[in-house]
């Protein structure tokens, strides 16, 4: 098939309050929009957190995934995987404490952790003006030893999502293609939120002797330029532990996040990373332009 005879793909609600957007039934389709459009008393919960608490993200989208158009305008097959936009969402069975734990040397056991730790204070208030998200520690043999977690969802550009929700709510019975661009925005995620953590928090913490871990998604991390050519593993060469999860199949319809990549780098390899930008294809550029174009508003 050329090109030209491709069905358009945007990218449109891949999970829905922690369940596939495209494999719910028309009832919790319909109760997801309410949800999201606020018309739903009580809201609803995160599954991926531990004591399954509330959604806390505005509209409860976890993920976004592309979708080619369907017939009629119902909505196609899905391309690719899902792109984790909720940083809950990496919370799923304590995959990252874990595999971060197994990293450096910690027994299930004995690991525990601790939210949004103070990092910087404001020299005028002596308030907190910086948290770490995460503190991954051990106090075995009454020793304290502990690693920085940074967890980075991807944000999106484009259109809100408030024309999927009420799609769904007006449509229950068949999900619609989306009606609006929206794209993941790398470039924010990257260059213009995350490396700026690290830049702050890494030097810190490479005097204290200690390392910063950073868990990113699998296409995310596809966009910085992937995998290195010999990734180590090895913690001391380097002050980051890139941890790349990634979302699979889970056989009932849904997905799970599951252990993916993993690899050490210097602070500086990484802000070589997150720095990479590419061009994006003629294609979407002339898509989103499409959306765009107006009439000048002056008389001929």
């Amino acid at each position: 098939m050329s090109t030209v005879d491709r069905p358009r793909s945007r990218y449109g609600i891949g999970e829905w309050y922690g369940r596939s957007f495209a494999e719910l039934s028309a009832e919790d389709r319909k109760a997801s929009a309410a949800a999201a459009l606020g018309n739903l008393v009580g809201g609803q919960i995160c599954p991926f957190q531990a004591r399954a608490p509330k959604c806390s993200k505005a509209g409860g989208v976890c993920s976004l995934q592309r979708y080619e158009e369907g017939e009629k305008g119902k909505l196609g097959a899905a391309v690719g995987v899902p792109v984790i936009m909720c940083p809950n969402r990496f919370e799923e069975n304590d995959l990252l404490l874990r595999w971060l734990g197994e990293i450096v040397g910690f027994s299930w056991d004995e690991t525990r952790f601790a939210r949004e730790v103070a990092f910087m204070q404001s020299s005028s208030t002596g308030k907190p003006a910086g948290k770490i998200d995460l503190v991954v520690a051990n106090t075995a043999n009454k020793a304290l030893k502990w690693f920085g977690l940074e967890i980075q969802a991807v944000y999106f550009s484009g259109a809100a999502m408030t024309s999927e929700f009420e799609a769904a709510s007006q449509h229950p019975q068949a999900p619609i293609f989306p009606s609006k661009i929206r794209r993941p925005d790398w470039r924010s995620s990257s260059a213009k939120r995350l490396m700026p953590q690290l830049q702050i928090k890494v030097p810190t913490l490479r005097r204290w002797g200690s390392k910063m871990a950073v868990a990113v998604d699998r296409p995310f991390f596809a966009e910085l330029g992937g995998p290195s050519e010999n990734p180590s593993h090895d913690l001391d060469d380097g002050d980051i532990i890139w941890l790349v999860p990634e979302l699979t199949d889970d056989g009932l319809g849904g997905f799970r996040l599951d252990r993916g990549h993993w690899e050490v780098l210097t602070l500086e390899a990484s802000n070589e990373k997150l720095l990479a930008a590419r061009t994006i294809s003629r294609s979407s550029f002339e898509e989103s332009l499409l959306e765009k174009l107006e009439k000048p508003f002056s008389d001929p």
